[in-house]
């Protein structure tokens, strides 16, 4: 039911979208022949012709349009008429081709101040995170730390933890024995085992029975991780150097060795590679009786695991007044959608994998989650968060998009004559093509995560 819920909000901000075109048509005297839910792509479930204009409702789900006599070649309007779109001044047909846009800002903004208002307050985005309850196997490195049950947990790393999606990553990319180490970690250990080796070269294979002393191995650097990492805006991108086959299974049997027999197909770089990859430490802070207090070093198990169950505490603000709901909500709605924004960015920069871009069966799967574990307030606080990204995707300069339109009209102002239809109808077809390939495409991602149970 969630699910559904959400589909039908996202139908909800198509309609809105296109409701804002035909209604700034119809205000300035612009004649429109078509409003139709969906693209013109397969069959179409439902038509009806109200006065002088025909809606429709395609079987293609994925957007809508609103047509003009322009785009009929058989209308019987005449060519000179006044209410053809092409005929009216740039500046109405700016306001036109702009009214959809504009619509999806004005109802993000409504929602916001919708659920302030009903809601009395707003997500900050942020949670405070306590230690719910230690679950450790005895004798892992969290009992010695010093931490307790109901410490809020400050920093990870130097890092400032503000979810347990934080936390997570953190434990999880320190993992004991996960097959990567760091570089100059190597490179030392390397060095070290050549001055205990006289006499062998790194990467010759040392003769089968050669007795190679071996060091204590000690923990690896620890990592650090940035705030857009830590708020899923980046991938972690480790750049550390990957154990072999070879080397995970020779690692596994020198552990606690002093020495190795050498089975003559071995190098020390190898021997190196092997002794590199133990454990990462997390060096945390919390908060206990409000102290700041240094735990001892903690170190995630092969799983990346700590073994305590967090507890998300998460910081709201309050719009209680009309004077928090409108700055509260504007915040929020301006934070929220630089974040999509900044995430987009990072996206086309190859700062996030391809294969995390999802379409419109992910956008309503996730936002039936959130219904179902939020509630109806975090589903109408997602659905303005996508108005306002639908209205900023919508206005790039993109043929076929609202944006590529308005750069046509700015073009035709600059110039003092209209760009050329030829030109105008083959990019936007072009694009347009383009476009229902990607939602097609994103269509089939958002298919594969789900039967991967990735989203």
């Amino acid at each position: 039911m969630s699910i559904i819920i959400m589909i039908l909000l996202l139908g909800f901000l198509i309609l809105v979208h296109e409701a804002g075109h035909f209604l700034a048509a119809r205000a300035l005297g612009i004649k429109v022949s078509k409003f139709a839910l969906g693209f013109p792509i397969g069959p179409t479930l439902w038509k009806k012709k109200i006065g002088d204009v025909e809606y429709l409702i395609h079987a293609c789900l994925i957007g809508g349009y609103v047509a003009f006599p322009d785009d009929e070649k058989d209308s019987d309007l005449p060519a000179d008429s006044p209410e053809r779109f092409a005929n009216n001044p740039v500046w109405k047909r700016m306001i036109v081709i702009s009214a959809g846009v504009i619509t999806n800002l004005v109802v993000a903004f409504l929602l916001v101040f919708l659920t302030a208002g009903i809601w009395g307050k707003l997500p900050a985005g942020e949670a405070n995170v306590y230690v719910g309850k230690i679950v450790a196997d005895k004798g892992e490195s969290v009992w010695n730390s010093g931490m307790q049950k109901g410490d809020r947990i400050l920093t990870i790393n130097g890092s400032e933890i503000k979810s347990s999606y934080a936390l997570t990553l953190y434990a999880k990319n320190s993992a004991k024995h996960d097959g990567k180490i760091d570089k100059n970690t190597f490179e030392d250990n390397l060095v070290e085992l050549e001055g205990l080796n006289l006499g062998i070269t790194p990467d010759e294979q040392i003769a089968k029975g050669t007795k190679v002393k071996l060091f204590k191995v000690e923990p690896e650097r620890g990592i650090n991780l940035s705030n857009d990492i830590l708020k899923g805006l980046a991938f972690y991108n480790d750049k550390q150097l990957k154990l072999n086959e070879k080397q995970t299974k020779l690692r596994d049997s020198i552990q606690g060795k002093t020495l190795y027999i050498a089975d003559g197909e071995t190098t020390l770089t190898d021997i190196a590679y092997a002794l590199s990859d133990s454990t990462r430490p997390l060096e945390i802070t919390v908060e206990r009786n409000g102290k700041e207090i240094e735990l001892r070093t903690i170190y995630p198990n092969k799983d990346g695991l700590i073994g305590i169950m967090p507890e998300n505490e998460p910081i709201t603000i309050e719009t209680k007044t009309f004077s928090q709901i409108i700055k509260g909500g504007s915040s929020y709605l301006v934070k929220q959608t630089s974040m999509q924004i900044y995430g987009f960015y990072q996206l086309i920069s190859g700062k996030i994998p391809a294969k995390e871009i999802h379409g419109i069966v992910a956008v309503a799967k996730i936002g039936g989650d959130v219904i179902t574990s939020g509630g109806m307030s975090s589903g109408l606080l997602l659905t303005a968060i996508i108005s306002a990204w639908l209205a900023i995707l919508n206005f790039l300069p993109i043929p076929a998009l609202d944006g590529g339109h308005f750069m046509f009209l700015i073009i035709e102002k600059l110039q003092g004559k209209p760009v050329s239809e030829k030109i105008i109808e083959g990019t936007s077809t072009v694009f347009f093509i383009l476009i229902v390939i990607l939602a097609f495409l994103l269509i089939g991602n958002d298919i594969y995560a789900l039967i991967m149970h990735q989203i």
